[in-house]
């Protein structure tokens, strides 16, 4: 599935969220869907969970 497929889905399912449910909703299903993108991309082994906890790296 091609991103712009798969940023469409995600708009639209914004968009219905926060017609039917209101911004709370709007809100809890934005939250969920990046959850969903970072559990995905840890799966796909593209990010490990160490980048999360890292220090970065202070350069003077």
């Amino acid at each position: 599935m091609s991103n712009a497929a798969l940023g469409l889905i995600v708009g639209m399912a914004l968009g219905f969220a926060g017609y039917f449910g209101g911004f709370g909703a709007f809100l809890l299903v934005a939250a969920l869907g990046a959850i969903g993108f970072v559990a995905g991309r840890l799966l796909d082994g593209d990010v490990e969970l160490g980048d999360f906890f890292r220090p970065r790296d202070r350069r003077r």
